[in-house]
């Protein structure tokens, strides 16, 4: 599973709530690539929580 962040976050933080392993939010939201792997679950429902749909897997 490939995870991006694309230019539309607005940093609210939905993602780093449900997902800390994998998301973290400051100016906008990183993705600990290392630690998707373990999270895939938290990942999706991280992405489907995006309330602008910044959050792409592949």
């Amino acid at each position: 599973m490939n995870v991006k962040v694309n230019d539309s976050c607005i940093a609210c933080g939905a993602c780093e709530s449900i997902c800390d392993a994998v998301f973290s939010v400051e100016d906008v939201a990183k993705v600990n690539e290392s630690a998707v792997a373990d999270n895939e679950d938290c990942v999706k429902e991280a992405a489907d929580a995006c309330p602008v749909g910044a959050i792409e897997i592949e």
